[in-house]
């Protein structure tokens, strides 16, 4: 029977991705481990392998396709001994009504790598896991995590049509996949008398504000006197998680100058003490937002209640620093994250930056760099900017807006002289770090610098 190709869930949060390219054409033999397509997500372009081996009968969806949901049929793979011509021409690879199914445990999701991946052997982080299941399940992810806020449960296609045969509600199995995702062998482990969760309540229904739309925007402003630039992926997810962050997180803002002068001299010192490689360029090159993001990971150790993410159900109280740096690339922003910030020296960090931004300018990085996080680092300093509030990048519950560091007058024992000041603005997640919490924090971030 034809095996349908479907578009992979790169990541918990994807719903839609583009169909970059096509590595194979129709006609051409497939096996296990091919590189078949690129998919780009909102963050990164990503390799998409075959699991199967046949041949690739029919392509649903052509290169350059936009917005492609999660699951849609993308492509027919003929299995061996099928005629080619015969699975292209069938409904099945119109519709997806053919596809055989596969045995339990069978990986049902194509693995997925970025393009830097190729060749290192390494499993990517968003594949489906193997056959066999481990000793001890992994622990499944939160809820809000496993369904995104949206109501959806991340899980296989496999996992689900095994379900959907056994009756068994979908939303109430224990995944214990890749960040909580439910696969096939929860479904098995739920056919055997495994424990299920409680049915979900049914959240309240919330007031809808309906933004205006389109044609009454532009009836605002005078025909041919704009051009229209359609939103790509990225800046809907970006305005779909800041929307989303804006209304349902309670920000809560808190201010305060720093002075650097001892910071910068230190800088200097270190920078000038710093080992020259072969080609006399030296090992490292601190900057100061590498000491921002040390001092707030160690900042976040000793005030560990403020180290936190707000969950319905319970407050996650995480055990390392892992700091998100917010960077932007064409198009967008990204937060790549430095993992145990707080165990790591500053040369270490600095060169972790530099090859976190050099790669997510490229779209480069893989999913497990750029998600999760417990903090976050925003620092437009750089482009002369004073001082300014930084949205809150879920699952985060705080993020440190730094702006320019510059020679401003203060008073010093009652004569004024002059000091490199440098003004900091944490936003908080109320619920989680209250104006008490959020105080101790930042002011131990600034005893650090």
């Amino acid at each position: 029977m034809p095996i349908n190709i479907l578009m992979p869930a790169l990541s918990p949060t994807m719903e839609k991705g583009n169909l970059a390219k096509w590595l194979k054409r129709e006609g051409e033999a497939v096996k296990p481990g091919d590189v078949i397509a690129e998919i780009e997500t909102d963050k990164a372009t990503m390799e998409v392998e075959a699991v199967d081996e046949g041949v690739l009968a029919k392509i649903l969806v052509p290169e350059g396709t936009a917005d492609v949901p999660v699951n849609q049929l993308i492509a027919v793979l003929a299995s061996e001994g099928e005629d080619v011509k015969q699975v292209a021409a069938s409904d099945g690879a119109k519709a997806g009504a053919a596809a055989s199914p596969r045995p339990p445990g069978q990986v049902e999701a194509a693995q997925a790598r970025s393009p830097a991946q190729r060749g290192d052997g390494a499993p990517p982080a968003t594949a489906a896991p193997p056959t066999a299941a481990p000793s001890v399940p992994a622990p499944s992810a939160p809820a809000a995590e496993r369904t995104n806020g949206t109501g959806r449960t991340f899980s296989s296609p496999l996992a689900r049509r095994l379900a959907n045969q056994a009756g068994i509600d979908i939303s109430r199995v224990h995944g214990s996949g890749p960040h909580g995702r439910v696969v096939a062998r929860d479904i098995e482990a739920a056919k055997s008398g495994g424990a299920l969760k409680a049915p979900a309540a049914a959240p309240a229904p919330r007031p809808s504000v309906e933004a205006p739309s389109d044609d009454k925007i532009r009836a605002l402003f005078e025909p041919g006197s704009y051009e229209v630039v359609p939103h790509d992926s990225m800046r809907k997810i970006i305005a779909r998680r800041l929307t989303e962050s804006k209304q349902t997180i309670p920000h809560f803002y808190m201010s305060l100058d720093c002075t650097i002068d001892r910071l910068l001299t230190a800088r200097e010192d270190i920078n000038a003490a710093a080992p020259k490689g072969k080609d006399g360029k030296p090992a490292y090159k601190l900057s100061v937002n590498d000491f921002v993001i040390k001092a707030l990971a160690l900042a976040m150790q000793c005030v560990p209640d403020a180290n936190v993410t707000w969950t319905d159900g319970a407050m996650l109280r995480h055990k390392h620093s892992d700091v998100g740096v917010a960077v932007a690339i064409p198009g967008g922003l990204i937060t790549p994250v430095v993992r145990r910030a707080e165990s790591k020296s500053l040369s270490a960090i600095s060169n972790e930056m530099k090859d976190l931004a050099a790669r997510a300018r490229q779209r480069k990085l893989k999913p497990e760099e750029y998600q999760g996080g417990s903090t976050a680092v925003s620092n437009l300093g750089m482009f002369g900017i004073t001082s300014f509030a930084a949205v809150i990048n879920p699952p985060h519950a705080t993020i440190l807006a730094v702006g320019v560091g510059e020679q401003r007058a203060v008073v010093r024992n009652g004569a004024v002289t002059a000091a490199t000041q440098m003004t900091v603005t944490l936003s908080t997640d109320h619920r989680a770090v209250d104006a008490a919490l959020g105080t101790e924090l930042i002011a131990g971030w600034r005893s650090l610098v």
